[in-house]
């Protein structure tokens, strides 16, 4: 086929995309912008550094030189400033949803009214525009409220304080100090729903969609889902909440309606759709979408997909997903992530990082750059979320042992790394997602 794929993006997720697209026989060109000096090392690659993944107007540019076969965009921030689009009226093949339809993961405010519309089940909520408003409301409640950042915050914007006087400290540094700038001007106040959590995420074509296998991620910085909320500090799949019978109900009451609700307001979603879901007494309920492949979960589902990823995400731009079936390893997959100390509020870059080779030598494990670059000879830091190894196992004690034994190898300077991920897969009680 000899394909030219224009991927925009430059983290562990991008690196994990560039990886699994290099894979493929079809695909002979993987341009990426503005990709990473870890990025640079997958096969076929080459990375574009001075165009920011922020940059709509470069990107734009970039894409009608480059004419590529398929542009697959990584981050949310492109997708909801509408890079899709532009690219589209190029009459170019995309993997992402237009600024409009990424308003899923851009607005949790609108995100919370199409699923009220559609009936997909989720926590009750509230949004508001209003500080004051917000915290005489929840004054009058007789428990705290979940608090979300209405607009994108990296994965940060989400609260689950303890007490009343907790929650309206968080509205207060969300809407007055605008701990997360412009994100912040507008707060959901979310009923606390009890379960498991999990992900799944869905090839979308704008009205059918084919699921990947599932993930559970872990957002809290320390052992135990303690600590700050981040980014993601790990993940596993699949997640053995996930059972076939909560599969099929997931599909059936959130991706499919989540779909033709969206098509229905003229609004087709295309790309990649996150639902992040809380496993409740009462069945799957929606916590919030992405509009984009998850970060770190990519880095624990694509070592497991075996069949041609740029050939779905190819029948996915051109509205062709009906009859696409994806074949997997049965093996499970384990990603730890090693972050910068600092992280997640304020990251120490920098540091020289030390062990790469050792620790990929260990059997059926992959390294993937989150936040690294280049310094000669050596390799050192350049974010808060450093490097993911991803491991394979026969079963998940396996995959762990593996990822730890390679993560282990790795060290720098204040090296940040939880000791748990995956233990629920083993013994459901031993930690618990918030």
């Amino acid at each position: 086929m000899g394909l030219k794929v224009l991927l925009i993006g430059s983290g562990g997720r991008e690196h994990a995309l560039a990886w699994k697209l290099a894979h493929s026989s079809n695909v002979t060109d993987i341009v990426v912008a503005p990709g990473s000096d870890g990025i640079a090392q997958a096969p076929k690659t080459r990375c574009l550094p001075d165009v920011a993944a922020s940059d709509v107007e470069r990107l734009v540019d970039l894409a009608a030189r480059e004419r590529p076969d398929l542009t697959v965009i990584g981050p949310e921030g492109p997708l909801v400033a509408g890079v899709a689009d532009r690219v589209r009226m190029q009459q170019l093949r995309v993997f992402g949803p237009s600024a409009a339809a990424a308003r899923l993961e851009g607005s949790k405010a609108f995100a919370k009214a199409l699923m009220e519309r559609a009936g997909i089940p989720t926590a009750r909520a509230r949004a508001f525009d209003d500080a004051a408003q917000a915290v005489r409301w929840l004054e009058q409640q007789s428990s705290p409220w979940v608090v979300k950042a209405d607009g994108l915050a990296a994965g940060k914007g989400v609260v689950v304080p303890a007490t009343i006087e907790e929650a309206i400290a968080a509205v207060r540094r969300i809407m007055v100090d605008r701990q997360f700038g412009e994100a912040g001007a507008r707060v959901v106040l979310e009923e606390r729903l009890a379960g498991e959590e999990a992900s799944l995420i869905a090839l979308a074509d704008g009205s059918r969609v084919v699921p990947l296998e599932s993930a559970q991620d872990h957002k809290r910085l320390k052992d135990g889902d303690e600590g700050p909320n981040t980014g993601g500090m790990g993940t596993y799949s699949p997640a053995p909440v996930v059972t076939a019978e909560r599969l099929a109900a997931i599909r059936r009451q959130v991706l499919e309606p989540t779909v033709r609700a969206m098509a229905e307001t003229n609004t087709p979603f295309v790309g990649a759709l996150y639902a992040g879901l809380m496993m409740t007494a009462d069945g799957p309920q929606v916590l919030e979408y992405n509009v984009r492949f998850g970060d770190p979960e990519t880095q624990a589902i694509l070592p497991r997909l075996t069949s041609d990823l740029v050939e779905a995400l190819v029948a996915a731009a051109e509205g062709r997903l009906e009859g696409l079936s994806l074949a997997w390893d049965p093996r499970p997959c384990v990603c730890v992530v090693l972050a910068a100390r600092g992280y997640p509020e304020k990251s120490e870059t920098g540091q020289a990082i030390t062990g790469l080779d050792a620790a990929a030598r260990v059997p059926d494990v992959q390294l993937f750059h989150a936040g690294t670059r280049r310094d000669g000879a050596r390799w050192v830091t350049a974010g808060g979320r450093v490097l993911n190894v991803v491991a394979l196992g026969r079963d998940y004690a396996e995959a762990i042992g593996r990822a730890y034994a390679a993560a282990d190898q790795i060290h720098f300077e204040g090296k940040q790394c939880r000791r748990d991920i995956g233990a629920r897969a083993i013994a459901p009680s031993a930690s618990r997602s918030v």
